[in-house]
């Protein structure tokens, strides 16, 4: 008797940064809160409007009230069921700038030396997440991803973990502070910009544990699905 097993598929992963918050257009550093602008929820509802044709079987979004908003705005479009989980959270900021204008030059003192500047991976400026605890979130992000029974996945997230997720993917347990810092540097994540990532489990013993970049911050171009 012969035995046939399935080979697991391929699963396409869909990351997209929540829309301008009206604390984006004024400059104010973020916590969890933070509602859609006029233009945020424009550019949520014209993300919807691609999606719409994408084959996605569920939305995964981070329990921020401005990712929230994003997912429910893209959903009125996609119609697929939405879950949260914190794995999807922004980096969290040190208290002492939350709330306070990226201009204010104490807050510009402290995001040179936690963002800007090359540092060590455990660097704590007070009780921000810091590179080594972002790193270690993007891992266990990709590890549940993988795992999921969805083959089309879409995550509603936001810039600086984003950008995180992507560079351990390429990186993994290698990834240092200063790749980071250049990596973000020369690769914002835009606002309600789409990107598309690729597990294949037949790939997984490769040095990327079979994740692959297919598309990095499209907002307005066509891409293969």
């Amino acid at each position: 008797m012969f035995s046939f097993f399935k080979r697991p598929e391929p699963k396409n992963i869909y990351f997209v940064r929540h829309g301008e918050t009206i604390l984006n257009a004024q400059r104010i550093r973020q916590g969890a809160e933070g509602a859609l602008s006029e233009k945020g929820r424009t550019q949520a509802k014209f993300v919807g409007e691609r999606l719409k044709e994408f084959p996605i079987d569920v939305i995964i979004a981070s329990p921020y009230e401005r990712t929230v908003e994003s997912a429910g705005i893209i959903n009125s479009f996609v119609n697929k069921p939405i879950e949260y989980s914190d794995l999807l959270m922004e980096r969290r900021n040190p208290k002492e700038i939350i709330g306070k204008s990226y201009d204010d030059p104490e807050v510009r003192k402290i995001i040179d030396r936690i963002d800007k500047s090359f540092h060590e991976g455990s660097l704590r400026y007070s009780d921000e997440e810091n590179f080594d605890d972002l790193k270690d979130r993007a891992r266990k992000l990709l590890d549940y991803l993988q795992n999921r029974k969805e083959e089309k996945i879409l995550c509603v997230t936001h810039g600086i973990f984003l950008t995180m997720v992507i560079a351990y993917m390429q990186y993994r347990d290698t990834l240092t502070a200063q790749e980071y810092v250049r990596l973000s540097y020369f690769n914002p994540a835009n606002n309600a910009g789409i990107t598309v990532c690729r597990y294949n489990p037949r790939e997984r013993k490769n040095e990327t544990g079979g994740w692959s970049l297919l598309a990095w911050n499209d907002y307005g171009r066509k891409f293969i699905q």
